[in-house]
């Protein structure tokens, strides 16, 4: 009996293995197509919105702080790419429900203490003082989360404390928020906020390799 239902579990198993080699091929297709066309921007826009940051903002906070502030930051791609698998592997370390379309990074505008308060750079060893006062930006892991009925939003949280990934009410009917990232977890690790900064800055660095 057993030998004569060979055949429709070979077929079964053909049928399952055809099913599992179409859909690996259409999800390699889909990743083909998102790579054959890239995100781009026209060069002119570019320029505009560039030009109105120096022509306004940066020139502004010059004259305020007296400084040659920085235009632009950069990150290598293997320091981004480091950071973005990091929130992805810590996250699901924690909680494996939460999938990549939940989490985000948002980009603070930050900018580095006077040189008279360098000492709060400590832990920074590799930042110099000539970066004091400038701009930069800290990216900082987002979660996306629904509040009843209402939309999705993008919370601040931290995948190395799993207490940040829960929303809770605040006391007196406040607006629901993101808990505040925990500072008497368990482990030392919990403690630190998972972030990444020091990208370049230009200046100080050389602005020749800008091209805008």
């Amino acid at each position: 009996m057993e030998m004569q239902n060979l055949p429709v579990y070979a077929i079964v198993f053909l049928c399952g293995a055809l099913v599992l080699y179409l859909f690996q091929k259409l999800i390699s297709a889909i990743d083909k197509s998102e790579r054959k066309y890239p995100n781009t921007m026209d060069p002119k826009i570019i320029h505009h919105m560039v030009d109105n940051y120096r022509i306004n903002h940066l020139d502004a906070i010059n004259k305020t702080l007296g400084l040659d502030d920085a235009h632009s930051v950069s990150f290598d791609l293997k320091t981004l790419k480091k950071f973005i698998t990091d929130i992805e592997y810590q996250t699901k370390k924690r909680n494996s429900s939460i999938g990549i379309a939940a989490l985000g990074i948002r980009f603070y505008y930050a900018a580095y203490p006077k040189e008279g308060e360098w000492e709060n750079m400590a832990n920074e060893k590799a930042i110099g003082k000539d970066y004091a006062q400038k701009h930069t930006l800290i990216m900082i892991p987002t979660l996306k989360k629904k509040i009843n009925q209402g939309s999705n939003l993008d919370y601040d949280f931290n995948p190395l404390d799993e207490t940040t990934f829960i929303i809770k009410e605040r006391e007196n009917d406040r607006p629901v928020t993101l808990m505040a990232m925990s500072s008497d977890a368990g482990d030392a690790q919990s403690r630190q906020v998972m972030a990444q900064n020091h990208g370049q800055l230009i200046p100080p660095a050389e602005a020749a390799v800008e091209i805008y």
